[in-house]
């Protein structure tokens, strides 16, 4: 070969070369990224993922989860990653609290109510590879059982010292035994805090395991930036066959809803939550975008820590509840798309008592009552504002202003304070608020995950954040959990709210009826009531 002809083949195959690296990279159908590949975020990326197939959701949300352990937060962002990473025994409905087979497929109880037996699904492995059977769900009780109540929240909230023994029966057989009955025993085994971890994988990351999650799930974990994004990925070996849809999924961090609003409008990200209800006619008029609704599990509230100052008074907390004008923090913050708050659940849970009446708006009504608990010129506290946007307070700023504006009428100064939001969850629950802004998301659709989880005295540390004691409260929630008549447990339920509604813990304020937008590609998301959604099939064309 002469030397003109060698440079005319040089060329060639260097072009040739060329053209198939661009075929490749054609190919691609994105996703999960080979070891070592740098991380280029969502772009550059999306749209060849977009067209190969499942692609990459980016999912806008108004904070960064506190942990990737569902056994150790009590916080929702938190749940909105975990519940893809991880699965429970037993399973919600596509849109309600309505109990399905999970990991168990099957299940009974004894006749007392003492002991229930589960069957479990073969074939599911871990992310790491290890087997999912019975001895990884006793693994997982008994680390519960074991942990100290201020960590392990949820399974101290909702099993206590109730469950005597997690024993395997064989390979895909559990059995709990109890020294009490409970009546929501299955719809607690549903909650996202109770997501089966892999005892390998504890083992290995000790405390570090909130940072290296590992369950069965459709998605496994891949990165945490924090205060930014947390990446997941599709689970190629997930047991579900066809699932999940979408090869990778980002939650990006953005705290204020408009900003969240304009990331979705520019195209940064492609689902949202935290909607401010103003907007919503805005995004039905735009063609790109759709609207969804999720269905309402939730309270806000003002918390009046029962411990502090004046408001140990029971007379100063009812004053305080004459003073909210909820009407007005509806019309303002909720463009309607709410309803005044009563009692501290939603009148959709079983054993609502729509019996009590509210604390009717009556600034003159709360300063009578000041007078006779001895404040008749008033005093100062803290008001506490959320700093981070939830489906049931889209603006604590701003609710915390209105409110301050109510108190300030009848002689209150309230001083609005706020903090990062692991730091406000944990002085608030450390009892260091006055007042302040909180809300909760039902997790299983049951009066006992409201009224129970977050104002009986065993719940003082850990969801109770008002510290709110009332022995005969306690007495009726004990006996409503225990009972396996449901008409005998919705009565116990409304006793209490009438005890509790006098004893004015709280401000209930709304139950809202959360919005959430995505561009219109989106197919098969079916918002939770729970808060928790799970992506698996969801669709982006």
């Amino acid at each position: 070969m002469n030397k003109r002809k060698g440079i005319l083949f040089l060329v060639f195959a260097l072009l040739l070369s060329l053209a198939l690296v661009g075929c490749s990279g054609n190919s691609s159908t994105g996703g999960t990224k080979e070891e070592g590949e740098k991380d280029t975020g969502t772009e550059g990326t999306k749209e060849t993922e977009e067209e190969a197939g499942g692609g990459t959701l980016v999912f806008g949300r108004g904070g960064d989860s506190t942990s990737l352990d569902p056994a150790i937060t009590t916080e929702g962002e938190a749940f909105k990653v975990t519940d893809n990473l991880f699965e429970t025994l037993i399973n919600f409905g596509e849109q309600d609290t309505e109990i399905e087979p999970g990991l168990a497929t099957e299940w009974d109880t004894s006749e007392d109510g003492l002991k229930h037996t589960l069957k479990l699904r073969e074939g599911v492995k871990f992310h790491d590879g290890t087997d999912f059977n019975a001895d990884a769900v006793v693994f997982n009780f008994e680390r519960w059982k074991a942990g100290n109540a201020e960590q392990f929240y949820y399974y101290n909230s909702q099993f206590g010292d109730k469950i005597d023994s997690v024993k395997a029966v064989d390979a895909y057989t559990v059995e709990f035994t109890l020294n009490k009955p409970i009546a929501p025993f299955f719809k607690n085994l549903a909650m996202s805090p109770f997501g089966i971890a892999s005892p390998a994988a504890i083992e290995k990351h000790g405390e570090k395991f909130m940072e290296n999650p590992v369950g069965t799930g459709p998605f496994v974990f891949k990165e945490w930036k924090r205060n930014d994004r947390i990446t997941i990925e599709k689970y190629a070996d997930y047991w579900q066959e066809g699932l999940p849809k979408l090869d990778q999924v980002i939650f990006r961090a953005i705290p204020e809803n408009s900003a969240r609003l304009n990331a979705l409008a520019s195209g940064e990200v492609d689902l949202i939550d935290g909607v401010n209800f103003s907007d919503v006619a805005t995004i039905e008029g735009n063609p790109d975008l759709q609207v969804f609704e999720r269905p309402t599990l939730n309270v806000a509230y003002l918390g009046l820590t029962n411990t502090r100052g004046p408001l140990q008074d029971k007379l100063v907390r009812q004053a305080l509840n004459h003073a909210v004008d909820k009407k007005s923090l509806i019309e303002a913050f909720y463009a309607g798309a709410a309803d005044p708050a009563i009692n501290p659940m939603p009148p959709v849970v079983a054993g609502y008592n729509d019996a009590v009446e509210d604390y009717p708006y009556d600034p003159e009504k709360a300063k009578e009552l000041l007078k006779e608990a001895g404040y008749e010129n008033g005093f100062e506290m803290e008001l506490w504002a959320m700093p981070v946007a939830r489906p049931y307070m889209p603006d604590g700023q701003k609710v915390a202003e209105a409110l301050q504006a109510n108190f300030e009428a009848i002689g209150v100064k309230a001083k609005i304070v706020s903090y990062e939001w692991g730091t406000y969850l944990e002085k608030a629950n450390k009892g260091e608020a006055d007042s302040f802004l909180l809300g909760w998301t039902g997790d299983n659709g049951d009066a006992d995950n409201f009224l129970y989880v977050l104002l009986d005295e065993d719940a003082i540390g850990s969801n109770n954040y008002t510290y709110y004691k009332n022995s005969e409260v306690h007495e009726l929630l004990l006996k409503a959990q225990a009972s396996s008549d449901q008409a005998e447990r919705e009565e116990l339920y409304k006793q209490a709210q009438v005890i509790i509604k006098d004893d004015a813990p709280w401000i209930p304020l709304v139950h809202s009826r959360p919005i959430l937008a995505g561009k219109a590609g989106i197919s098969n998301f079916k918002p939770h009531p729970t808060g928790s959604d799970l992506l698996s099939h969801v669709e982006l064309k």
